[in-house]
């Protein structure tokens, strides 16, 4: 945490959502990336926090902005677009730097094309929130500004051993005793 006690979050958006309003707009809707980060930059200074944005169509760029985050930032709200199903770098860097990710879509890619489905950066990170507009992003924000208590639980939660397959074993088959 910085010296002034105010958390850092960082928003990562990757090809694409500069064009938001205008691209795709039944699809991704019609506000815009700006009004999507004046409000989050609202939310978090209202929740003593400091919030930064950054944009980028390319990948490398997007990479050293998760990399500066180990020493800069407190957690990260990340919207790579397209770069979400592809990759690997992006993910690695999300797994090499120790600052908590949530990871945002407008819409919701398990509804659209088959390979949107696969999105190998939300599993490198400690959550994903599709489909529900730019409500999303607000939604991210409180999960990394939420007291440190309820980060550890979840983290706790994170663990294969106790996460929801645990807690929710897969139902027996009929005819089969577990």
């Amino acid at each position: 945490m910085p010296a002034t006690g105010r958390r850092r979050i960082w928003v990562l958006s990757g090809p694409n959502l500069n064009l938001l309003g205008t691209r795709e707009p039944e699809i991704y809707g019609r506000a815009t990336l700006a009004e999507i980060e004046r409000g989050l930059v609202e939310e978090a200074a209202s929740a003593g926090a400091e919030l930064s944005c950054f944009q980028s169509n390319e990948e490398g760029a997007l990479v050293t902005w998760v990399q500066q985050a180990r020493d800069r930032a407190d957690g990260l709200i990340v919207n790579f677009g397209g770069y979400s199903h592809t990759s690997v770098a992006l993910r690695d860097a999300l797994l090499a730097v120790p600052v908590p990710a949530i990871e945002v879509h407008l819409s919701n890619p398990h509804a659209r094309e088959p390979f949107r489905h696969v999105m190998m950066t939300a599993a490198a990170c400690r959550g994903a929130i599709c489909g529900l507009g730019p409500a999303g992003y607000s939604l991210a924000l409180r999960a990394l500004l939420a007291p440190p208590a309820v980060l550890a639980v979840l983290a706790v939660l994170d663990r294969p051993e106790v996460g929801a397959h645990a807690a929710n074993p897969a139902p027996a088959k009929e005819g089969h005793t577990p």
